[in-house]
């Protein structure tokens, strides 16, 4: 069972940049899809970006564009690169390893971190 810790959040400008790091211990991410979700206050959950086998990436489409998900095997490490953040990106951003079914689905595992603030603001 992997076990997954968010970093690299804070408070941001408009039209700046953040990178969060998700490292992972127990288990190599390479087994698993990993995913990028984030929760607003008052808002539903919702999956931000992910990546699966050969590194095929999926992203939301209000973040196309502008993020990329990317990972690290020999650390170990899941990334994801905000650029041209908007204040509507501000959330708690949680990691989360799981499964991405041949039909595209991402399903969420068991394994999620402890999230990690992200505010855009003036």
């Amino acid at each position: 069972q992997v076990q997954l810790v968010e970093s690299g959040g804070g408070l941001v400008q408009p039209g700046g940049s953040l990178r969060l790091s998700c490292a992972a211990s127990g288990s190599d991410i390479h087994i698993y899809a990993m995913a990028w979700y984030r929760q607003a206050p008052g808002k539903q959950r919702e999956l931000v970006a992910l990546i699966g086998r050969a590194d095929k990436t999926v992203y939301a489409d209000s973040v196309k564009g502008r993020f990329t998900i990317s990972r690290d095997n020999a650390d170990n490490t899941v990334y994801l690169q905000m650029n041209s953040l908007k204040p509507e990106d501000t959330a708690v951003y949680y990691c989360n390893a799981g499964t991405l079914s041949n039909t595209g689905r991402y399903y969420p595992g068991d394994s999620w971190g402890q999230g990690t603030q992200v505010t855009v603001s003036s």
